[in-house]
């Protein structure tokens, strides 16, 4: 097993509130999961990322504020973070038109998602169980 499964490892950064973020958090993603060593089912990883992020922006960050995205990886387990100052609390709901799948496709991907509470906001996160050599279980074909 490597040294980053044996140890916790965080990375985080804070975004901004504008559109170009999102694709800085999925980017930022990219390069820790990388050091990390974690290329299997990057794209699942980086989707959750950018849904989260997305939801932050839009729902979640008032004027003049931000979000920050924080990146764990502990033992088997690789959680994703975001942390926002908005009010209210994100649910999966039926897509309405363009809108809507963010969180549905979160809860589809992830092995667990949720909500925690801080203050002010919450903070939405989202778990993928990893395997030996730094796999995401749920990547692992028999």
């Amino acid at each position: 097993m490597n040294e980053t499964m044996q140890h916790p490892v965080l990375r985080e950064r804070f975004y901004r509130r504008e559109r170009r973020s999102v694709a800085a958090a999925r980017d930022f993603a990219r390069t820790a999961l990388a050091e990390w060593q974690l290329g299997v089912c990057l794209d699942d990883v980086l989707l959750c990322v950018s849904e989260l992020a997305t939801n932050a922006l839009v729902h979640g960050v008032p004027p003049g504020r931000g979000y920050r995205l924080r990146l764990w990886l502990c033992g088997d387990v690789l959680r994703v973070e975001v942390h926002d100052s908005g009010s209210g609390l994100p649910r999966v709901r039926e897509p309405d038109g363009e809108s809507g799948r963010g969180l549905l496709l979160v809860a589809a991907l992830a092995d667990k998602w949720g909500v925690g509470e801080r203050e002010p906001g919450k903070i939405v996160w989202c778990e993928f169980a990893v395997v030996e050599g730094g796999v995401p279980s749920r990547c692992v074909t028999s």
